[in-house]
């Protein structure tokens, strides 16, 4: 049921449990047919701003709405919002089509939904089973398939990706970004930020229950600059030449490198060619989210104290002490460049009629698990029967 437009507004959110502002002031919209990152260090006051919205929570000041509406007003949410908050909500000796028709019936939609989702989420050939006996990740997948039965407008998910394997967090990519794609909206709350980089379009960045940063990826990085890593045979040579030619931004970094802004890694290499330098390494450094990430939340939580070294000496890495004694994250400068990692790339797929993949699942040893049944009462650790959560 796709009433109005989809989106999501945060305005002026302020939550206190006693002397404990969990949020503060948080504002932020959310379009249709776009992924937004929710990110934040644990504490940030994340889940707490889902659980406002989806009406679990009170808020202090402020308000959350969907479609224009609080949450509570939306007549029957299950079939506008699908949300995933934690995934245990299950009765373990129930089946998982059995705990989707219980699901399916509270919102008004036909049984046969529950094997339409336990499909998509790749959970088909486990419908039988009882979700007690479900690992971490095929929980995930239950619990997203209970937020799909409405078919819902917008789907607002708390760490998602939480106890998925590779295949399995790629496939969620691809089906979230597919979801966006059809106009709907998406909402993802994480800590795994070099897999959010590959599948939001937008993110919201807070700490201490602020709102640090809201907009695109693309204007986030924008907002940074860039650098050239060198290593060259003489670095004083090199910056002189440099520094001829007109550039300014050239600093040393703990390995021994320059890192020189402004310029791109071509004219560098040409200044150190006119100054006879040679050069043992160059590198355009890339800004991911993950830096940009500590940069933006420098310090809600240093787990390091005053003398993190036990012989004595401090951390070179590490930030000067703030007022209270602790150590700062790394300034930017202090930071080891990030490494290069090549993001993957999906080919278009042809989906089902809602738009979205199904998952291909079970593997392979899902089939050879069940031919080779361990004696009575056995459990082997871990035994999920989809490689430890897919």
């Amino acid at each position: 049921m796709h009433d109005g437009s989809g989106r999501i507004v945060v305005q002026n959110l302020t939550k206190q449990f006693g002397p404990v502002t969990a949020v503060q002031n948080l504002s932020f919209t959310v379009e249709p047919g776009s992924v937004t990152g929710f990110l934040g260090p644990n504490g940030a006051g994340k889940t707490t701003t889902l659980r406002m919205l989806l009406g679990l929570v009170t808020p202090t000041a402020g308000i959350g709405l969907i479609n224009g509406q609080p949450f509570g007003n939306l007549g029957n949410p299950g079939r506008v919002v699908g949300a995933v908050l934690e995934a245990q909500g299950f009765h373990p000796k129930r089946s998982a089509r059995n705990h989707l028709r219980v699901y399916a019936a509270a919102i008004g939609v036909p049984d046969q939904a529950a094997d339409h989702v336990l499909e998509l989420v790749g959970l088909g050939q486990a419908a039988h089973r009882k979700a007690g006996a479900f690992s971490l990740g095929m929980k995930q997948r239950l619990a997203l398939a209970t937020a799909l039965l409405g078919d819902p407008q917008v789907l607002v998910l708390d760490e998602p990706a939480n106890g998925l394997d590779p295949e399995g967090i790629a496939w969620l990519r691809t089906f979230l970004q597919s979801y966006a794609r059809q106009g709907r909206t998406v909402l993802i709350s994480s800590h795994l930020l070099a897999e959010v980089e590959q599948t939001v379009d937008q993110v919201v960045i807070v700490s201490r229950g602020q709102t640090m940063y809201y907009g695109s990826l693309d204007q986030l990085r924008g907002s940074q600059r860039s650098r050239v890593l060198v290593q060259p045979s003489d670095a004083s040579a090199l910056v002189t030449a440099l520094q001829a030619d007109g550039v300014t931004g050239i600093e040393q970094v703990p390995d021994g490198r320059l890192a020189i802004s402004g310029i791109d890694a071509k004219q560098v290499a040409d200044s150190a060619l006119k100054a006879g330098v040679s050069i043992y390494g160059i590198q355009e450094e890339r800004v991911d989210l993950e830096q940009l990430f500590f940069q933006l939340t420098n310090g809600q939580y240093t787990g390091a104290g005053p003398n993190p070294n036990p012989y004595g000496a401090p951390n070179p890495y590490a930030g000067p002490p703030n007022q209270s004694g602790y150590y700062a994250p790394p300034t930017p400068s202090q930071q080891f460049p990030s490494q290069q990692f090549p993001s993957q790339q999906f080919p278009a797929q042809q989906y089902p009629p809602q738009g979205y993949p199904p998952a291909q699942y079970p593997p392979q040893d899902y089939q050879q698990q069940q031919q080779q049944t361990p004696p009575p009462g056995y459990q082997q650790p871990g035994q999920g029967g989809y490689g430890g959560g897919v």
